[in-house]
């Protein structure tokens, strides 16, 4: 079944993020995913939170495969780039 995480980014060093974009591609395909939608200009429709600077949906083929796309030890440093570029979270739904 598939799966999709939310992904938001407020970026403190833009070139950790810039060789994140290098080789996510190929990070989240390892495990059958892939980027459905990207925002640098995301906005809240309802709530009182602030929105964030960037804006992902990421699919995956399987819960599985986001799951361990996110636990997989090859892919430490890839997820190092991305959480040193700033303050990220990820929420799987």
């Amino acid at each position: 079944m598939t799966a999709y995480a939310f992904v938001t980014l407020d970026v403190t060093d833009p070139d950790k993020l810039t060789a994140y974009r290098d080789v996510a591609g190929d990070a989240l395909a390892k495990h059958g995913g892939k980027v459905l939608q990207a925002s640098a200009s995301p906005s809240i429709l309802e709530g009182d939170i602030a929105a964030p600077q960037m804006a992902v949906v990421l699919e995956f083929e399987t819960r599985e495969g986001a799951e361990n796309w996110r636990a997989d030890p090859d892919l430490a440093e890839t997820h190092a780039l991305r959480t040193g570029s700033g303050k990220t979270s990820i929420t799987l739904l």
